[in-house]
Parts: C-alpha cells; structure tokens; sequence
C-alpha cells in the first residue's frame, strides 16, 4: 500500500484506488497506473493513491473515509483491449461484479459493505483499461500498454474535475530510461 502523507495522514478528499493482481497480466494495470502517477504527479495532501491490489474487504476503511473514490482496475467490456472505460453510478457495481478476476469479488463486497454501514462515498467512478490477456504473467499486452498513459491522463482529468490538480513533475536524469541503460550498461 502506498499513500501521500507525511507525518500524520490527513482524510483523503479523494481516493484513487489501484486494484489488480501485477501477476496476472493485464489485471495489473491498476497498479502500474498509480506507480506512474506516484513517479510523475505531485500529489496534494486532499487526494490519497492507495495500491489496493486484491485486497478486497480489507481496503474499507480507505473506501469510507474518502468524499470521492476512483478504482482503478481492468475492466471487462467485450471492447478490443487497450479501450478506455469510465463508468460510474450503478455501471461500477454493475462491471465488478462481472469476475474478471477473483479480486473483484472482494471490490463487490466492499462496495455492498460501504452502502450497508451507510458510509458510501459520495462518487465512485471505475476507470480502466479492457485487457487482452488476463492469465499468469508479469507483462500485459501491447495494446493495455500502449494505452497506460492515456488512463493516467484520464486518472488526472478526474482529479481535476474533482477540484484538485495532480502536478506533472520533471523525471530525474537518473530516470530517464535512456540514462538507466547509459548507466546499467557503462556507456
């Protein structure tokens, strides 16, 4: 789990929340959308990136504190993969309960928990990616990918509409992919 805090955690206005299983291709483009947005953006104290990878029930407590929550995650829509899909309202709990993977029966619960406890944020938007192979294996295909910046720019575009701006922050040298294999490789 990562967050944005230091010293003492604030109530998160808004929670984007990034669900998947790295080990099952395609299912783990929620996490690697919140480590690019960890790596690029400057994160006001107001929004809290929390990787829930397939933590189900476990991940309540971040759920109800928050105003507005935006889940992450590969979402199932028959589109080619790669597709970007927003839904909120009904259509969330509508496609997690669809079990395109195990973790999502656990994102069913906790949304079912949060209404039950009357302790449901006041938005819930899905944002994700159609995968294109959901099976063992640490890569995802070319297609989600390729569109992994395009779900960050839409994670961003959310935050905004939300009244918060996540600041695009310069890469180090040292980070660059360039000066990693410059360095790696001795040239």
């Amino acid at each position: 789990m990562s967050g944005t805090e230091s010293g003492a955690r604030t109530r998160a206005q808004v929670l984007v929340l990034g669900l998947g299983n790295v080990l099952l291709g395609d299912d783990g483009v929620g996490p690697a959308a919140l480590a690019r947005l960890e790596r690029d953006y400057r994160v006001p104290p107001q929004v809290r990136l929390v990787e829930g990878g397939t933590l189900g029930l476990a991940l309540l407590d971040e759920f109800v504190q928050a105003e507005h929550v935006i889940l992450v995650d590969a979402v199932a829509t028959g589109e080619p993969a790669g597709t970007l899909v927003r839904l909120d309202g009904d259509a969330v709990k509508d496609a997690v309960r669809e079990r395109l993977s195990v973790h999502q029966v656990g994102v069913a619960d906790l949304l079912d928990v949060a209404r039950l406890i009357g302790r449901y944020p006041e938005s819930v938007v899905l944002l994700g990616l159609a995968p294109g192979f959901i099976g063992l294996g640490l890569t995802r295909t070319a297609a989600v990918d390729d569109a992994l910046d395009a779900l960050v720019s839409a994670i961003v575009g959310e935050v905004r509409d939300l009244g918060y701006e996540l600041l695009a922050q310069p890469r180090a040298a040292a980070d660059r992919p360039i000066h990693a294999l410059v360095r790696h490789f001795g040239l």
